[in-house]
């Protein structure tokens, strides 16, 4: 039965009929002690199987009007979003190129995380030491390639500038996704910690896949590498992301003067999204 998402800084998700790993940032609070605005920010896997109810949902819960996708063409053009009346979709792919090769098969594609063909696929990949160090450079290449920092720049432009809610997503809503949900949560204010507990939240909308295919593994002789590249394909991977906010803080002294001089989104910018969307 579908229903609506709590405000609650610990059960924000969002249940949908169609749509996988979603939540909303409301009522997260901030370091100056102020909560995002419930319903108008919202997280997810791709929209290609969104229902009747879910479009209503979105529609009438976080007044939608605005929807961007990070995922790339061959891996949107598989499973293209809903369309949705009077809502406009902005394509922003954000994995950087030399990955794309690696992820075009479909591999990604969270519309098979529970396949049998997928399974057999991670299973055999997990065993690869080249694929395993590709999952482990995946999120400072997704921060630091300029591409993908203009994009995740102009989404956060049009985050800003959205006339109701927003959603984002990629394909299972969790690591594109959840540097998106990061840098919103950095420019309004959010903690380390709360930017975080955010991100691993993906770990339990895909605790059940992550668990099938770890099985597999371990009947192979699989040991920790093999593991914790399945962990980060199927779920996401918090060490990986924790040490790549501590690159950033190197390069840039912090997550919000990284959205300043690598994403191009000012602090005057960041001001004008806490007074959008703090309370």
């Amino acid at each position: 039965m579908l229903s609506g998402c709590s405000t609650s800084p610990k059960d924000r998700t969002v249940a949908f009929e169609g749509i996988e790993n979603a939540r909303e940032l409301g009522g997260l609070v901030m370091q100056d002690g102020r909560t995002i605005r419930a319903g108008k920010l919202v997280r997810s896997a791709e929209l290609s199987k969104a229902t009747d109810a879910d479009v209503a949902l979105l529609k009438k819960r976080f007044g939608l009007t605005d929807i961007f996708d990070f995922r790339f063409e061959a891996e949107r053009s598989k499973a293209m979003d809903r369309e949705i009346e009077g809502v406009k979709n902005t394509w922003l792919s954000t994995l950087p190129e030399k990955f794309v090769a690696a992820f075009a098969s479909g591999r990604a594609d969270t519309t098979v995380v529970q396949s049998h063909n997928l399974m057999e696929t991670l299973s055999e990949y997990a065993f690869n030491p080249k694929a395993q160090e590709m999952a482990q450079k995946l999120y400072p290449a997704i921060v630091m390639d300029t591409t993908s920092q203009k994009r995740y720049g102009e989404f956060l432009r049009g985050v800003l500038s959205s006339k109701g809610g927003a959603l984002w997503h990629c394909s299972q809503g969790k690591d594109r996704c959840g540097w998106g949900s990061a840098f919103v949560l950095a420019a309004l204010g959010a903690s380390r910690e709360t930017i975080v507990e955010d991100f691993a939240l993906s770990n339990v909308s895909y605790a059940p896949a992550v668990e099938a295919i770890s099985a597999k593994i371990v009947e192979k002789g699989g040991g920790e590498a093999e593991l914790s590249f399945i962990r980060a394909m199927i779920g996401v991977s918090v060490e990986n992301f924790e040490s790549t906010l501590d690159l950033i803080d190197s390069r840039y002294g912090s997550l919000q003067a990284y959205l300043e001089e690598a994403l191009g989104f000012s602090a005057e910018e960041q001001e004008s999204m806490k007074r959008k969307y703090l309370r």
